[in-house]
């Protein structure tokens, strides 16, 4: 009897085994790379592998919140763009990346914006918090971190101010990415003083989230919205520069833009779908098109992007992409997190190789070992081709932009890494104007005046152990 029922067992767990791998290697939109390490996985590790692949394998989401999201997206109303922006940029050299960023979520370029750098961290909160204390109709937040420090309460604080003048405040923090926050009496005085915040991609007991889908699966997004008109966007989480709750690689060094202007009303789109897929109520009204005549068709040429898991295919790693190869003379990009995949790497090779000046401006210290020993790994590659590469040395550097011949950039809350292509909902926003990116371009100069250059000579002499390492973790990142 025993005998008959491991045999039973062992074919069925050989069948599930047998399932599973067909899953893995019939999903669509996966590279080879990918299918071929979870292939080895699940061969070499049956259970282990298995069991990774069902947790890990897929970004996946809850069938009841991809409706929920598809529904939302279905009928919300589209902001109004620019026709003498399209025009505009139809024709000039950066056409592709405009016309890619435009097909991710419908979002058309638009005109009549004006933008600016905060100066620092502690900056970019003091000048969101006096809008928040100018707002006069409504105040949107999301934040991935949300901590109880300096700035994280003078945010909360503002907030409350703004709840007691009648304004309506609406707060999305991430349940995972803010999970201190959220439960501590922080939170519960926001709905104290008539505040609606919620919780975005809410965790609750963790074996049903696994069921339903990854846990890790989280809205990464950073921006506040203010009376429809104002927009925060950038890098920068509601904490401190120092980042207690990992002192020891701080400062954070972020880059904050705040923009003035209709692509408001697209990054408000954004939250709006955000909003309303965790049942928030509906807020469609403020995404109708202006009055005709209410902007100048003058100013910044800019256009939002929103990814995400539920997008049928990494519009993130597309729109880099596009970007890196529409570069003329130069391209600059800072990232803490750089785990590029196949497309995006070849792309920055190409780059460098086709005489563009191809600079990348990384932490030295990274607050994750896995992420700076894969991301060493792509060095010899990269330095071959002739691309520059520059370490930050005092602390992380958060930023996330990249600025092309000084003329068109990209800056938002996107890593060049796996999670922010597949993983992660992101908001970023794209824009041509030649003063504003050689504004930007000024702030990557002082990134780069505070790194170390690194070498062909440093990088050959990291040693046979450390090579190893740095390309083991670099085979895992199609897994991960």
């Amino acid at each position: 009897m025993l005998r008959d029922f491991t045999s039973t067992a062992t074919v069925v767990i050989f069948l599930f085994e047998l399932a599973v791998l067909l899953r893995a290697m019939l999903r669509p939109l996966r590279e080879p790379a990918s299918r071929l390490a979870w292939l080895i996985a699940i061969l070499v590790l049956p259970v282990v592998g298995t069991l990774a692949y069902l947790l890990l394998g897929e970004a996946r989401v809850s069938e009841r919140r991809r409706r929920r999201y598809a529904a939302i997206e279905a009928r919300l109303p589209r902001p109004g763009g620019d026709p003498e922006a399209a025009q505009r940029l139809a024709q000039g050299p950066y056409a592709a990346p405009f016309a890619l960023a435009r097909s991710v979520n419908g979002l058309p370029p638009t005109l009549g914006n004006s933008a600016r750098l905060a100066s620092d961290s502690n900056a970019a909160i003091d000048e969101m918090v006096a809008d928040i204390d100018a707002a006069t109709g409504s105040v949107h937040l999301c934040f991935y971190i949300w901590l109880a420090d300096t700035n994280g309460l003078k945010i909360k604080e503002a907030l409350i101010r703004a709840a007691a003048r009648g304004i309506k405040v609406r707060v999305l923090a991430d349940a995972l990415g803010s999970r201190q926050f959220v439960r501590s009496d922080h939170w519960r005085d926001l709905h104290r003083q008539g505040i609606d915040a919620r919780e975005a991609l809410p965790v609750g007991g963790i074996f049903w989230t696994l069921i339903r889908g990854r846990v890790d699966l989280r809205n990464h997004r950073k921006v506040l919205i203010l009376d429809n008109r104002v927009a925060w966007c950038g890098s920068q989480n509601a904490a401190d520069p120092e980042f207690r709750i990992k002192a020891r690689f701080a400062p954070w060094v972020d880059v904050m833009t705040r923009w003035e202007g209709p692509v408001a009303r697209h990054c408000q789109f954004l939250f709006a779908a955000d909003w309303m897929a965790e049942k928030g109520d509906d807020i469609t009204a403020l995404l109708t098109p202006e009055p005709v005549g209410a902007t100048v068709p003058a100013g910044i040429a800019a256009q939002v992007i929103g990814t995400g898991p539920l997008l049928a295919y990494p519009a993130m790693t597309a729109c880099f992409a596009a970007l890196i190869h529409s570069a003329r003379s130069e391209l600059v990009v800072t990232t803490p997190y750089f785990v590029p995949d196949e497309q995006l790497l070849y792309a920055l090779i190409s780059a460098a190789q086709r005489g563009v000046r191809t600079v990348l401006v990384l932490p030295r210290r990274n607050d994750s070992r896995i992420v700076a020993g894969a991301s060493r790994s792509y060095y010899p590659a990269l330095l071959a081709a002739g691309a520059e590469i520059h370490e930050f040395r005092p602390g992380l550097l958060h930023a996330k932009s990249m600025v092309i011949d000084h003329e068109v950039a990209l800056i938002g809350s996107a890593n060049l890494d796996r999670r922010s292509f597949e993983l992660n909902f992101e908001n970023n926003v794209l824009f041509a104007d030649p003063v504003f990116a050689s504004e930007l371009r000024v702030r990557q100069n002082a990134f780069i005046a505070q790194s170390d250059r690194i070498t062909r000579e440093e990088v050959a002499g990291y040693g046979l152990l450390a090579r190893l390492w740095q390309n083991f973790l670099a085979m895992l990142g199609p897994v991960l």
